[in-house]
């Protein structure tokens, strides 16, 4: 199995044959029956894919020796993985029948990190288009089974403004999905608040995906650069950054979407609220800029802006503390295909002892309201 750059084995574990010993480890639940008759549609939002011309894209970008991006590196190591690169840029039949094998009846197609904002500057944009068309063309032949969000280049804003508007209007995409930083630059920073426009004005949600950290060589030399530290916590600083420039006073119905159980930052809204003033009207941040002052604590913000989906976290425990402290209505299950998938997995969230109109929630309900799925 392939290494990733922090040592780990990354899990393409897709049928029962393929799983071994370390497949089943710690708190991962132990093997279930998948109920193939429950009283709710399992609608995964965080579902990975690609095409090949971004993949070329980046490894020729990474090839040339012309940047020295965290994400681009991981970018090309995916690339290498032919079993990786197989299941995410399929759109038809092996992906359905993964689906069918798991129980999922719908899957929110989001292109998979690093996306195109890591490609050559003036190349992000046109290969945008080209990935919105083709999850749009992947919808229109399976509509009962897929629904999409939008990729953009956040570098190219008004370029990105334009997708929006295509994708949300004429495709009729669902969304739109970030991978994060770009180059070491995040969408708090006011440059680049057109995009949060648009957002708003089509009712779209953003998903923010995580990717390589910045410049991230404390990460890699502690084995850290991806899920164990990397990931979460880029998503972590990139959320929190967008509450405290006041993104969302700007753009009160502005909806964001983190993944992973929210990157653990539920887990900390009491303190967060305690040490709001680290941040909250400090002249000077952001490279100089005058004093934000927020509307509302930073709790407030999670609990109207700001949804959670389950992705890579099967686990009843957290599960119902981010629904217990956020609302049934913020959490929105996910399964992380192809990255992790797990029919112990999903029969683990069908035995979650939460009462049952709250399954629903989180298993289907959420989903299209949030996303405004059929």
């Amino acid at each position: 199995m392939p290494k990733l750059p922090d040592g780990s084995e990354k899990g393409l574990r897709g049928h029962a044959d393929e799983r071994g010993p370390r497949d089943r480890v710690g708190m991962a639940p132990r093997a279930g029956h998948i109920d193939r008759d429950a009283p709710y549609q399992r609608i995964a939002t965080e579902e990975a894919w690609t095409f090949p011309d971004l993949v070329k894209a980046q490894v020729d970008y990474l090839e040339s020796g012309e940047s020295n991006d965290d994400s681009l590196r991981m970018a090309g190591m995916f690339g290498s993985m032919p079993k990786l690169q197989g299941m995410l840029q399929d759109l038809g039949e092996m992906r359905l029948a993964h689906m069918d094998e798991y129980g999922i009846d719908r899957q929110l197609l989001l292109l998979t990190s690093p996306g195109v904002q890591v490609v050559r500057p003036g190349e992000g944009t046109p290969l945008a288009r080209q990935a919105n068309d083709i999850a749009a063309d992947a919808c229109a032949r399976h509509p009962d089974r897929f629904s999409a969000l939008a990729a953009f280049d956040p570098r190219d804003v008004q370029g990105s403004v334009k997708e929006i508007d295509r994708a949300m209007s004429q495709l009729k995409l669902n969304g739109a999905v970030l991978n994060s930083h770009f180059q070491g630059h995040y969408l708090d920073e006011a440059e680049y608040w057109p995009i949060l426009e648009a957002l708003e004005a089509h009712d779209a949600a953003l998903y923010i995906h995580p990717t390589a950290p910045f410049n991230a060589p404390h990460y890699r030399d502690r084995g850290f650069y991806g899920a164990l530290g990397g990931f979460p916590h880029d998503v972590w600083l990139h959320t929190m950054g967008l509450i405290f420039s006041g993104a969302f006073d700007r753009f009160p119905k502005l909806k964001l979407v983190i993944g992973h159980l929210g990157e653990c930052l539920p887990l900390h809204l009491y303190r967060f609220d305690w040490m709001q003033y680290n941040a909250d009207g400090v002249p000077g941040l952001r490279g100089g800029q005058p004093a934000v002052n927020l509307k509302h604590p930073v709790s407030h913000y999670f609990h109207h802006n700001i949804w959670i989906t389950t992705s890579g976290v099967g686990w009843e425990p957290a599960i119902k503390f981010c629904m217990d402290v956020m609302g049934p209505e913020r959490v929105l299950y996910a399964m992380d295909y192809p990255y992790q998938q797990s029919s112990d997995e999903v029969a683990a969230y069908d035995r979650l002892s939460i009462p049952d109109d709250h399954k629903k929630m989180l298993m289907e309900g959420n989903a299209r309201r949030v996303f405004n799925l059929p």
